[in-house]
């Protein structure tokens, strides 16, 4: 069995190391921000757990599961898209949401929230299924409700483990959060001055199964949270992509989020339109939300500029970034990873461009 992943203790990670963007040895940030309309932020592309906190993780915790429980096939695919695409600017968080989740609204008390959480996982037993409403911030558990981390006995340890987690997340999702939000200023910044058109794309990816206690990552999800074959783009709307509920607007226009689909469908080569679904089976979440409350503040500005702003949530089939054969292979028991496959790395990140080059051209 091969041994977790784990951040040196004490890493704090800079922009250099999560902001991918092309000719980066030529251009400045400032000139990449000038040249793009995209900024993609990657929530859950970390896998990597900080050494800080293995002291607490389940013994049963497996590479495979620690794997399994971030959207880590967003990492390469993104990192290899904005490396060569101009048009875009990419953001990717170093720590995985076991540290704490980007996507969903900061804890005002986190250590409270995690405390919670932890409780409610305690009462209801390992490999039982839990309600994390209001504290999934930071999961004790995995989706398949594996208990992923060791939480000690006593209070002291308690707090131990709680102040751990709160402390290391400022050294990568912190960071990460930081450069996110300043990113999206600067980039709006450009964007009222030039008059140009801004995206902020969250992109995630969920598998269709989930794991098994033996590894095997292949219990199929209830119908009602499966993926479309590959890609469910969210704007907070209904089918369509229109208004769902006055309470909580679409973050991108209506008819910009079909024309984006249309270019999916066309860019992905798609043999069924269903393979590109809208809001199904997600709306999307805290990083478009935030971004959308952001956006409508600037209505005004923005329309006297002549720019729009959007905000939109990606989440891709992971057997679809994944591949064939190592969708299979992760079918198996088993306690590894897979090996990822360069030339299929290529081939999504290409079709990701070509995607939004066509929605460009309509």
């Amino acid at each position: 069995m091969s041994a977790l992943e784990l951040i040196p203790a004490g890493t704090t990670f800079t922009e250099a190391e999560i902001v991918v963007y092309a000719d980066a040895d030529a251009r400045s940030l400032d000139e990449a921000i000038r040249d793009a309309d995209v900024l993609i932020s990657c929530p859950h592309a970390g896998a990597a757990i900080p050494a800080e906190i293995a002291e607490f993780l389940s013994p049963a915790v497996t590479r495979r599961l620690q794997f399994d429980f971030t959207d880590v096939a967003t990492n390469a695919i993104v990192r290899r898209w904005a490396s060569q695409d101009p048009r875009v600017v990419a953001v990717l968080n170093p720590h995985p949401r076991l540290v704490r989740d980007p996507n969903r609204a900061k804890p005002a008390d986190v250590a409270a929230d995690l405390t919670e959480a932890i409780e409610r996982t305690r009462a209801a037993g390992a490999w039982q299924k839990v309600d994390l409403t209001g504290v999934d911030a930071i999961r004790p558990v995995t989706f398949s409700f594996f208990p992923i981390l060791e939480v000690p006995d006593t209070d002291a340890g308690l707090h131990r483990l709680v102040d751990a987690f709160v402390e290391v997340a400022e050294r990568g999702l912190g960071v990460y959060e930081h450069i996110r939000d300043e990113l999206t200023e600067r980039f709006i910044a450009e964007k009222l001055r030039s008059g140009d058109r801004f995206t902020r794309l969250s992109f995630h990816d969920t598998m269709n199964t989930t794991t098994t206690k033996d590894g095997a990552v292949n219990v199929p999800r209830d119908p009602k949270d499966r993926l479309p074959d590959v890609v469910a783009l969210s704007n907070r709307g209904d089918a369509r992509g229109e208004q769902r509920d006055p309470a909580d607007p679409p973050t991108m226009d209506a008819a910009r989020l079909r024309i984006l689909a249309e270019a999916h469908r066309a860019g992905f080569a798609t043999g069924d339109p269903a393979d590109v679904a809208l809001n199904k089976p997600y709306l999307g979440s805290q990083e478009i939300l935030a971004a959308g409350v952001r956006f409508r503040e600037l209505d005004d500005e923005a329309r006297r500029a002549g720019a729009h702003f959007d905000a939109i949530q990606a989440e891709f089939r992971r057997e679809f970034l994944l591949g064939d054969a190592a969708v299979a292979e992760l079918h198996e028991p088993g306690t590894d990873w897979i090996a990822e496959d360069p030339a299929h790395i290529d081939e999504v990140a290409f079709a990701c461009r070509r995607a939004w080059d066509l929605y460009r051209e309509f």
